[in-house]
């Protein structure tokens, strides 16, 4: 059964417009979910509101949204109210202005949608807009009514149709400084540099999704199928924590030899190579000093 769309209204190039509609492009179905269970009868539960103040359980017909005014002091919003609210992004995605979609920094991104025409008349007007897109390589910013909020959203050529992602408000994103305050004033050994980089070059593939397996979902799995056949729950082995490393450049060599050699990596007589040379253990577990 095709998804249901998560919004229709019209895709708008100045005076150009187009039925659309909007599909989400991911799926949370697929995952493991749970339901919270009375471990005394065994029957699931629910959740219900209860009143603050007299401990009651509330009527689904006597709950209604509140804006706080003031100290519990709340004015009442109700459903139809909050549906009359209209504006133009409301129907419209109305493309305001089109930018390089590599100027748009990639923590703005937030959730991907399909556009795809809404009916065959509108296939046209669609077709247009999108091949313009395409032939111009840039990519559309506009603004969108989704779950009762305002978002903009970047709109690109992809595949056959388009594809929306919601974008995040700049006041909602921390600003690297914040966080990366400090970094970057120890500078770093060109040798070791060299050694990473090489390491990456032996590392570089095809980015092919669909070698992308949830492990922790396959665990979990693993642990329902032994639980439903009364065995005992499969044994796993906590991975080993990774320790911060003595010698990086012997840490990066090693690394290097293990992705297929190290052809063109820095001699071992470089100055990084030089540098500590501290006790490692030979094949009896007997601490022995480098030579």
């Amino acid at each position: 059964m095709a998804p249901r769309p998560a919004w229709k209204g019209y895709l708008k190039l100045s005076l150009v417009s187009c039925a659309v509609e909007l599909t989400g492009a991911t799926s949370q179905s697929e995952k493991v979910s749970f339901r919270i269970i009375n471990r005394k009868t065994g029957n699931t539960v629910r959740r219900q509101y209860i009143d603050s103040v007299t401990g009651k359980p509330v009527a689904n017909d006597d709950e209604v949204k509140g804006y706080e005014v003031g100290d519990d002091e709340y004015l009442l919003i109700e459903e139809d109210e909050i549906d009359a609210v209209q504006i133009e992004s409301s129907h419209t995605l109305s493309i305001e202005s089109f930018v390089d979609r590599a100027g748009i920094p990639q923590i703005y991104f937030d959730t991907p949608y399909y556009v795809t025409p809404a009916d065959e008349v509108s296939e046209e007007a669609f077709a247009v807009i999108r091949e313009a897109m395409a032939k111009q390589k840039k990519a559309g910013i506009a603004r969108i009514v989704l779950y009762r909020r305002e978002r903009p959203v970047m709109i690109e050529p992809f595949d056959k149709g388009l594809l929306l992602t919601t974008l995040r408000y700049d006041k909602t994103v921390r600003k690297p400084a914040e966080i990366f305050e400090g970094l970057g004033k120890q500078k770093s050994d060109p040798e070791l540099i060299d050694l990473a980089t090489h390491i990456i070059e032996k590392k570089e593939a095809a980015f092919d999704p669909s070698g992308f397996e949830d492990r922790y979902e396959d665990a979990l799995l693993e642990l329902i199928e032994a639980k439903r056949k009364g065995r005992k729950p499969p044994v796993v082995r906590a991975a080993e924590r990774p320790a911060n490393v003595v010698n990086l450049f012997d840490a990066l060599k090693k690394s290097l030899a293990g992705e297929g050699g190290s052809k063109g990596a820095p001699a071992s007589g470089s100055k990084s190579a030089k540098a500590a040379k501290p006790a490692v253990k030979g094949s009896a577990g007997k601490t022995r000093k480098r030579a």
